[in-house]
């Protein structure tokens, strides 16, 4: 009996981006189920009921949530489609779960507040965010990725955000590239791939939804 996967995502979500690219890398065929965010499907919210988020993904009926879980157990689950996402080495593997752990609460958090405020908060949110991205390209060095020659775990775990940079820039008035161009270079090594530019949204449609979340949560 073949697998039956379906993924209820979001296409601006930067979470479902990581899922769609660790299924593309592992060629793994599936029924995309694009939600509204502002009005939640009741697939949703019976597949997630504790967090009531995208992605999740529904394999053979049985769902798996939270993003970077759900990219473990794509690697774990179809381990025989080359290539691997997270080392096989117990200490490497580690360290990559470290560094995307670390891009969930650094980067993620900060680059929130850069559309969400304004003013001192919003330059606060700006500082911390670009610290956050020094410190990635710190662990990059001099890499062609995160874990090597490879493109893996955490390449896998940031990349999305790439798509919301335009967004991050605009509402934030400043430029990341000015700040972190290695990271920049990095990310347009990663968009060579296929997996990857096609999983990623267009980064003018997600201004756009920026822009809507915005007026919805009145800021201006």
């Amino acid at each position: 009996m073949a697998d039956e996967v379906v993924l209820v995502d979001a296409y601006i979500s930067m979470y479902g981006m990581r899922v769609r690219i660790a299924l593309a890398e592992k060629g793994v065929e599936y029924e995309f189920k694009n939600e509204n965010l502002f009005d939640k499907s009741a697939l949703l919210l019976e597949m997630n009921p504790a967090h009531k988020k995208v992605p999740v993904l529904i394999h053979n009926g049985k769902p798996i949530c939270e993003s970077l879980i759900i990219v473990e157990y794509i690697d774990e689950v179809w381990k025989d489609n080359s290539p691997p996402l997270l080392p096989r080495h117990p200490y490497q593997r580690a360290q990559a779960r470290f560094w995307a752990d670390f891009v969930d609460k650094k980067v993620s958090v900060p680059g929130r507040r850069i559309w969400f405020t304004k003013g001192d908060e919003q330059e606060k949110a700006k500082k911390e965010f670009i610290e956050a991205l020094n410190s990635l390209e710190e662990e990059l060095g001099e890499k062609t990725y995160f874990g090597g020659e490879s493109f893996g775990f955490v390449d896998l775990a940031l990349i999305p955000f790439y798509s919301w940079f335009y967004a991050y820039e605009t509402c934030g008035n400043f430029s990341i590239e000015e700040h972190c161009p290695r990271l920049i270079v990095w990310a347009k090594r990663c968009m060579e791939k296929e997996s990857v530019s096609k999983s990623l949204a267009d980064p003018k449609k997600v201004y756009d939804f920026v822009l809507l979340l915005k007026k919805k949560f009145c800021v201006e």
